[in-house]
């Protein structure tokens, strides 16, 4: 019997790490369009892997829940990858928290419940979650640790606390890295790891939309400006993902990875500065 890798998000990263690490698991890919996801299922599938499409809303409990139940047909479920989510320019205020922070934290619990020993997840973030100003720390752990069911309810995560789209995808992926470092240790007890990776500008359709939006000067500037001066690849955070789900990474858990040709650091320290 093959192990079950599950990924989320029928996209260029997802598609790249499964790639990576995916040949002889079954794969079972969601997404919310189908279309997309036989799409990607029929690439993959005539470079010779095995995957399996299915319809999968991330914004969705019952959804998740119902993929999980698919993947585990084909056995026990060994490697997440969740790749999904939307952009601050594809979505509103509303969307971008209930699918990237409100759905990202229901999928790495329920996957949680049933990993496999051994196994291992990654779920990508972003770098915008670091260029926010620092949250308290009781704002992080409440972010963190609160019922899945009662997270939007925070006062932090409230509209009239969020400022715009980019604001609310900020807060979105900062609750990815803190639900990462928490239930890391629910997997642990299972004797699995789970890790994130949070990339800077990477060049997919769904940059491209970023590039093509309101604030696309601002992106070229980013990448323009940062150490590496350029925007980066899928394949390089595939890079990073084969380490996170290798034994070589087997003492990493928890852990928020930052993949953005130093554009953070631009950010703080270099010519990528706000003006004050």
């Amino acid at each position: 019997m093959k192990e079950v890798m599950c990924v989320t998000g029928a996209g260029q990263i997802s598609m790249a790490i499964a790639r990576r690490v995916g040949f002889g698991k079954k794969i079972v890919l969601g997404d919310k369009s189908m279309d997309n996801c036989k799409a990607i299922a029929k690439v993959m599938t005539d470079a010779g892997f095995d995957v399996e499409p299915f319809e999968m809303d991330l914004s969705s409990r019952e959804s998740i829940l119902a993929m999980i139940a698919k993947a585990q047909e084909f056995g026990e479920i060994k490697y997440l990858v969740n790749g999904a989510g939307v952009s601050p320019s594809q979505a509103p205020i509303e969307a971008i928290l209930k699918v990237d922070l409100y759905g990202t934290a229901v999928l790495l619990e329920e996957v949680g419940k049933v990993i496999a020993k051994g196994g291992c997840g990654v779920t990508i973030s972003s770098q915008s979650g670091w260029r926010m100003p620092q949250l308290t720390a009781e704002e992080d752990r409440l972010l963190a640790t609160t019922p899945t069911e009662e997270l939007l309810d925070l006062e932090i995560l409230k509209p009239e606390n969020i400022r715009d789209t980019l604001h609310a995808y900020q807060m979105a992926k900062r609750c990815n890295e803190k639900r990462v470092m928490a239930e890391c240790v629910k997997w642990g007890e299972r004797g699995a790891r789970l890790n994130d990776i949070a990339p800077g500008i990477i060049v997919t359709p769904l940059a491209i939309d970023e590039f093509n939006g309101p604030r696309g000067d601002f992106y070229k500037n980013m990448f323009a400006k940062c150490p590496a001066g350029r925007p980066g690849t899928a394949d390089e955070v595939a890079n990073v993902a084969e380490l996170l789900m290798s034994d070589k990474g087997a003492f990493i858990t928890g852990s928020t990875l930052l993949i953005d040709g130093g554009a953070t650091s631009s950010y703080y320290y270099g010519p990528l500065q706000p003006e004050k």
